[in-house]
């Protein structure tokens, strides 16, 4: 058996489901946003792109521990 995905990872399905893109293509997005932070990303991904909080600032975590790890 294996792990359940924990994190902000666990979210990726129904981000998927809910707003018809991949999480790559989310990913790719903030990548244009470097060296804003954390915060700002979450606030420009609801206002511009229609995304709900957690869905959000789950893809905003993951994208920046992805850079610093």
């Amino acid at each position: 058996m294996s792990e359940p995905v924990r994190g902000p990872a666990s979210y990726f399905p129904s981000i998927e489901k809910k707003y018809g893109q991949p999480v790559a293509h989310w990913l790719a997005l903030l990548d244009t946003q470097a060296g804003t932070k954390h915060m700002e990303l979450v606030a420009w991904l609801k206002a511009e792109h229609g995304l709900g909080h957690g869905h959000a600032n789950a893809l905003v975590a993951h994208h920046l521990a992805a850079r610093t790890g």
